[in-house]
């Protein structure tokens, strides 16, 4: 009777630096599950060292582009807590922050774009945090700039998100919500396209439930900020029934 042999993996005998070179080439040639086949005998067989602490950020990495998103969160959110003082932890913030910026967005929505202030906010609202983050600790980093750009994107979506809302229980007949709503925009949100918006819904739905003092202050306030607004108007010629 023939002993079965164990059936060896030729990569089995290589070096650190040939399995991490071969997991780096695969992940360039965007092989992303062979990468991370490799990157992950790496962390297997090499557990310690710098080699396993850039084969798991680099896996992070290759799930991210691999539209596999929840796997790329998994992966960097272990980097950040295993290897705290890694050098590359601007970087690992970085990408989260990509990651998060891009993980609500659908495959259908990759080629037919859509109003992204109409998504819900909640992966938007965790990149912003990530990105903040980056910057207030790193403000000297590589990734830093693109960082402060993707804020102010972020800021002016989210802050249309709940404009959004707002409007929506403004048609609803639910002023108190969409007061709450305006205000949160004012108090979160400062200096975002949306503000206009927002002290227009503010100053009317006060107006409907007959809170005259906080109506006049925001519209008020929308007069001197946004004297051409046409909700100005609008407000004025309200009734209260």
């Amino acid at each position: 009777m023939f002993e079965q042999k164990e059936i060896k993996n030729v990569e089995d005998d290589w070096t650190v630096e040939h399995l991490y070179s071969e997991a780096k080439a695969s992940l360039d040639e965007e092989d992303y599950q062979t990468a991370l086949r490799y990157y992950s005998q790496l962390e297997a067989r090499f557990p310690f060292g710098d080699y396993a602490q850039q084969a798991l950020l680099e896996s992070a990495y290759a799930h991210y582009k691999g539209d596999d998103p929840e796997a790329a969160i998994a992966t960097i959110d272990r980097f950040m807590r295993v290897y705290p003082l890694n050098e590359s932890m601007d970087y690992a913030i970085y990408l989260r922050g990509l990651i998060n910026f891009t993980r609500d967005i659908g495959i259908v929505e990759k080629y037919i774009p859509r109003d992204e202030t109409q998504r819900d906010p909640g992966s938007a609202f965790f990149a912003l945090k990530d990105f903040t983050a980056l910057v207030n600790r790193y403000p000297n980093s590589q990734y830093s700039e693109d960082a402060s750009q993707r804020i102010v994107y972020l800021r002016n979506r989210l802050a249309q998100y709940e404009v959004n809302v707002a409007h929506f229980y403004m048609r609803r007949s639910s002023y108190i919500a969409a007061a709450n709503r305006g205000k949160y925009v004012i108090e979160n949100y400062p200096r975002t396209p949306a503000m206009a918006d927002a002290l227009f819904i503010m100053a009317k739905a006060y107006k409907i439930l007959g809170l005259t003092d906080l109506s006049d202050d925001a519209l008020r306030v929308l007069e001197l900020n946004y004297p051409d607004h046409s909700g100005i108007t609008h407000v004025r010629q309200t009734t209260v029934e």
